[in-house]
């Protein structure tokens, strides 16, 4: 069967998986009585509820008897790892941009990937239906962007294609009238070349993208036939990352049919795959023909920015609300997450039942942290910290580069903000009343940025940031403002407590939370931290009685999720992390112990 791969790149939110959903329905994916969700692809619990892709996903739909093999890729900068080694596997990339916002931080990395590999890009304008839109400017940075990242004249000379995506419908022209995506498809079948049949012939190669697990069949290896047939049964080298070979055989293939995977007996070169029966197999190694056992060159990830250490919960709650809290159970686990997560490095830290887990961002981990915690797990993580390295003698340290949109009256506070930050300002754009900041930071002052910001422009600014380079380290940049409130007791939070201490700060739990010596409880509003007791109860007399704590008023307390908690803490505290609870702690428990490590350091 006549074949092609794309693959659909895009900033974040910039409504990829709401295309590929259209691209699915009218091209066949699905039957006529058959009830289809919204956001298809987004099958995992995390994807949904953040409402972003995390993993790369493939699918297929059919246009005039051509089979179009489709992958959607996460837009977050914190998964480009996923968007890296997929980009191998497909002929060429569809480019989505937001009709307003325009090419973002993201749009940069993913377009700069796919030029780099020789893909020729097809650019779809989304959003055209927004009152907002700006689609002939956003036209022009495009092309300016391709121009700065070097395309050659035959990527530059890249169709053009207006949609609004969340309708299923696609234009050659603004002006045109259109009712579905016919004039993409056209597009495609137009642009993208078929894959030539005469590789069939040549010596088995397929390399592998990704990874998938069945509880019947085990470890199941996805990729693409670069050359030759795969059959089942049929005997295959694979060629390791190492450099040795192994034979073995297959059991099973399955192809894509829409959103499904189809058993099969064989696949031809171009064809997408899912292949069982080699149980050790990992990505980036080639499944090659015994005769002819040539690898296929090695994916190339990029090397993580961020750091941060899983220990075992030695918290006075350890093991009270979590099945799987060992060193053993978290060194299993992290194992398991290394085989498909090229973005990930794991290295056990000495002296200590803990490991050091290396990531492309906070997101990154916090998913992997999200995933545990959800199948069982307890833990406790340290504060984020950036990987520096030394380049040419020098101590260099990441930069992202960042972009925020805000209303005018708040680009005073941003700007404050960020110069605090260390970050440099590369270009500011106002227009309608709202300013567009493009700024180089290092990733350090963009840790606990986020929720700042959000307070700081009462939720109405966007913030999106990519990494860009290694550079110069850029020098002390300061801790956090406000000390904290620590428990200096074991029980349970009372209300006549915590109505005490709302004078001291913000609170963090409700009553009747429990609570132990070291947890933090909340926010000081000064500088130093401050041990409290939040179980101190009324005292009861006959002159005053329980009743009267009817008219004690709560503020209610702030809520800790799981990426807050990673914002908000230092050097010296933790976050506990188990299946029911989120809890920010004291590395030294005891103020005797905090009081003794002062010392030692001065």
């Amino acid at each position: 069967m006549k074949t092609l791969s794309i693959a659909i790149i895009a900033h974040v939110d910039h409504g990829k998986t709401t295309l590929t959903d259209f691209l699915l329905r009218q091209g066949g994916a699905f039957n006529t009585h058959e009830k289809v969700e919204e956001l298809v692809m987004d099958s995992n619990d995390q994807e949904r509820e953040r409402g972003i892709t995390i993993f790369a996903k493939n699918c297929s739909a059919y246009y005039q008897g051509i089979k179009i093999n489709i992958v959607d890729t996460p837009g977050h900068a914190d998964f480009s790892s996923e968007v890296e080694r997929i980009l191998k596997m497909v002929d060429c990339v569809i480019l989505l941009v937001d009709a307003k916002e325009g090419p973002m931080p993201q749009t940069k990395f993913v377009l700069a990937k796919s030029l780099k590999l020789g893909h020729k890009p097809i650019v779809v304008i989304n959003k055209i239906d927004r009152k907002d839109q700006r689609a002939e400017t956003v036209v022009d940075q495009v092309f300016d962007l391709f121009v700065k990242l070097g395309a050659t004249d035959e990527q530059l000379d890249f169709p053009i294609i207006y949609a609004i995506g969340r309708e299923g419908i696609a234009k050659y022209e603004m002006k045109d009238e259109s009712r579905d995506l016919t004039p993409l498809f056209e597009t495609i079948l137009k642009h993208v070349p078929l894959y030539n049949e005469s590789l069939a012939e040549k010596p088995l190669q397929m390399q592998v993208t990704n990874l998938g697990y069945d509880d019947y069949i085990g470890r199941i290896a996805i990729g693409r036939v670069s050359c030759g047939v795969l059959k089942v049964g049929q005997s295959v080298t694979v060629c390791k990352t190492d450099g040795s070979h192994k034979n073995t055989r297959i059991t099973k293939i399955y192809t894509y049919e829409g959103i499904r995977q189809t058993e099969v007996q064989q696949a031809e070169a171009g064809e997408i795959v899912a292949v069982a029966g080699i149980p050790d197999i990992t990505i980036g190694e080639t499944i090659a023909d015994p005769a002819n056992p040539e690898a296929l060159p090695l994916l190339q990830i990029d090397e993580p920015t961020l750091s941060m250490n899983f220990l075992v919960n030695n918290s006075p709650f350890a093991g009270t609300e979590g099945k799987f809290v060992t060193t053993r159970h978290i060194k299993d686990r992290l194992d398991k997450e290394l085989q498909t997560n090229v973005g990930l490095r794991v290295e056990p830290i000495p002296g200590t039942d803990g490991y050091k887990v290396s990531g492309r961002g906070e997101l990154h981990l916090s998913v992997l942290i999200e995933s545990m915690r959800r199948e069982g797990f307890e833990l406790q993580v340290s504060q984020p910290e950036v990987i520096i390295k030394e380049i040419d003698g020098q101590k260099c340290e990441p930069i992202e580069q960042l972009v925020i949109t805000v209303p005018e009256e708040f680009v005073g506070t941003v700007i404050e903000k960020l110069g605090q930050r260390k970050g440099e300002m590369k270009d500011l754009q106002t227009e309608n009343g709202i300013t567009r900041l493009e700024y180089e930071i290092p990733t350090r002052g963009l840790l606990g940025f986020r929720s700042e910001f959000i307070m700081d422009t009462r939720g109405e600014g966007l913030m999106d940031h990519n990494f860009l380079k290694y550079d110069q380290h850029k020098g002390y940049l300061g801790e956090r403002m406000n000390g904290v409130l620590i428990s200096g007791e074991d029980g349970a939070a009372v209300a006549f407590a915590l109505w005490n201490l709302q004078e001291r700060g913000t609170i963090f739990v409700k009553p009747t939370t429990k609570v132990y010596t070291g947890m933090i409880i909340g926010e000081n509003s000064r500088p130093e931290d401050l041990v409290v007791n939040p179980c101190k109860a009324k005292r009861m007399s006959n002159m005053r009685t329980s009743g009267a704590d009817e008219a004690i008023k709560l503020i209610p307390p702030r809520e800790v999720s799981l990426e807050s908690a990673l914002e908000y803490i230092q050097t010296d505290e933790l976050v506990e992390v188990t299946p029911k609870s989120i809890r920010l702690r004291k590395k030294l428990l005891t103020e005797n112990e905090r009081k003794q490590a002062s010392r030692a350091k001065s």
